[in-house]
């Protein structure tokens, strides 16, 4: 399975965010010229402004809209320190380097940009992809933290000095960091007829050993807790460009639940972004259901687990099918289990077993 077209995509989106960049800086120019004061204008994050779209299945932002003006005393301290990032994004992606979140907190000091914390960084970040309706991993910017990926997949890379070269990510035994240069590379080939993306570094590991990919003929995917946004990029692009059905498993817990529907349907959180969801992926378990059914080993539920299965309730996504059941049942049971659970009947019943049967379940979901 070949995809020739994701090099050029990549260059148009690249020539895209070039082009918004640049309008940008116009418009600063232009408000000088006039005698007036630069303004950004920024699609509000408000949880007003935030709504469930059943036709594409995630939350998306409405019309509503605020100015940041470099005339407001109390805003221009942050439309200082935006318009330094839309400039220091400008020089990263034009001369093809990346950078973290972290980094960027520090480079600005540099240019002697205020900011109070990392926090405060990482919230100027969002606001420019807000602005620019792209994600920071399009601006060459990515989280410390990485999550890994192995099966059979061919990628080709895209980054400068590697163009070209190709690599199997089945050949390393502690799989790949889906880092920039993997998130940007093109995907080639596989012989995989699925996705299967687990919260767990250690039982990633145990499916890599187990031969997960081998036996169901599957990429695996470490997400790492929640997944991070280049990891659920990658899950799409596996999903949309190759063809393959992703299914997802986690802890028999509220926070599991949660990760797969991040991936299934995004966040409020990345509402203002498009392309991180994958509105087919499946999730498997562990549910609340299969704690009785395979008379797993539980923990209790703490105070702020009861209280997030009661949030998440309130929620459109969970209102209906097996996404609200299980919530149901697990607001019923008040315990909670781990993806190592299954270790009680044997350290590979989880892929014997459990993985089978879950994943001929999956047919009728």
């Amino acid at each position: 399975m070949k995809n020739k077209s994701s090099t050029k995509t990549a260059e148009a989106r690249k020539k895209r965010l070039l082009s918004l960049l640049e309008q940008q800086g116009m418009s600063i120019y232009d408000h000088l010229d006039k005698g007036q004061f630069p303004q950004f204008v920024i699609p509000s994050r408000s949880v007003s402004n935030i709504v469930y779209d059943k036709k594409i299945r995630q939350y998306i932002l409405g019309s509503a809209s605020a100015v940041r003006s470099s005339r407001n005393m109390s805003q221009l301290r942050s439309y200082t320190q935006l318009a330094w990032l839309a400039f220091f994004v400008n020089r990263l992606v034009r001369e093809g380097k990346s950078s973290t979140l972290r980094d960027i907190y520090y480079s600005s000091q540099a240019f002697s940009i205020d900011f109070e914390d990392q926090p405060e960084s990482d919230n100027i970040i969002v606001d420019l992809e807000a602005v620019l309706t792209s994600p920071r991993e399009e601006f060459h910017i990515f989280p410390e933290e990485r999550s890994s990926v192995f099966g059979d997949l061919t990628i080709e890379y895209t980054v400068p000095g590697y163009e070209g070269k190709r690599m199997n990510l089945s050949d390393h035994p502690d799989g790949y960091l889906i880092g920039p240069s993997l998130s940007s590379a093109e995907l080639v080939d596989t012989s995989a007829e699925l996705v299967i993306a687990i919260e767990k570094g250690g039982l990633f590991t145990r499916f890599v050993e187990e031969k997960v990919h081998q036996k169901f003929k599957a990429i695996i995917v470490d997400t790492a807790g929640q997944a991070p946004r280049s990891t659920r990029n990658l899950l799409r692009r596996l999903n949309s460009e190759m063809g393959l059905p992703v299914v997802i498993l986690a802890d028999g817990d509220v926070y599991g639940e949660h990760i797969a529907m991040v991936i299934k349907s995004g966040s409020a959180n990345a509402a203002h972004l498009r392309e991180l969801t994958v509105p087919d992926a499946k999730w498997l378990g562990v549910w609340a259901t299969d704690i009785e059914k395979y008379k797993l080993p539980t923990i209790p539920m703490t105070e702020s687990d009861i209280k997030r299965i009661y949030d998440l309730q309130k929620d459109p996504r969970y209102q209906e099918g097996n996404w609200k059941k299980q919530l149901d049942v697990f607001l019923k049971l008040k315990r909670k289990a781990e993806l190592e659970a299954f270790s009680k009947y044997g350290l590979t019943n989880i892929t014997d077993k459990y993985l089978p049967a879950k994943l001929e379940e999956s047919k009728s979901l």
